[in-house]
């Protein structure tokens, strides 16, 4: 079954492509003021606890590329889904366009949050302290949001 996308979902979808062209054309316009060493990885209070080569900075836009080209073509496939819910004939189309959005709000809270962490590594500064619990509350919410719906939509 195929699930045609609503405006939201275009809309989505046309935000996370402009981000991973944006991010690109940053790093390539950026490229020489970027310092040689970048932060490589971060503790949870978004310290820095290990500097690597500027170059680590052009897997970012490959990873959520590939994150992002990985769920969209997850979305073709909702019988594949882990609805959380029992799906009939009466309520798939439903449910599954529950699922499709909640995917693609995942999907650019994903490719937004590296998009984050590339421009930040540039800099070559330690992360913002709100921006792991600001992530994981917007993950977690937007699943919450969608279980309860999904629960009311069968």
């Amino acid at each position: 079954m195929r699930i045609k996308n609503s405006i939201l979902d275009i809309v989505l979808n046309a935000v996370c492509v402009l981000l991973l062209i944006g991010l690109v054309i940053y790093l390539i316009i950026r490229w020489s003021s970027i310092p040689d060493q970048i932060p490589g990885h971060f503790n949870a209070s978004g310290e820095v606890t290990r500097w690597d080569s500027k170059s680590t900075l052009i897997v970012m836009p490959i990873i959520a590329g590939v994150l992002y080209i990985g769920m969209t073509i997850l979305e073709q496939f909702p019988q594949v889904w882990n609805t959380g819910v029992r799906v009939t004939q009466d309520n798939m189309f439903r449910v599954y366009k529950i699922l499709k959005s909640m995917i693609s709000i995942i999907k650019l809270l994903i490719v937004a949050t590296f998009t984050t962490i590339a421009i930040v590594q540039s800099y070559a500064v330690s992360l913002p302290v709100w921006l792991l619990p600001v992530f994981i509350s917007l993950i977690f919410g937007t699943v919450i949001i969608n279980l309860v719906r999904l629960v009311r939509a069968r």
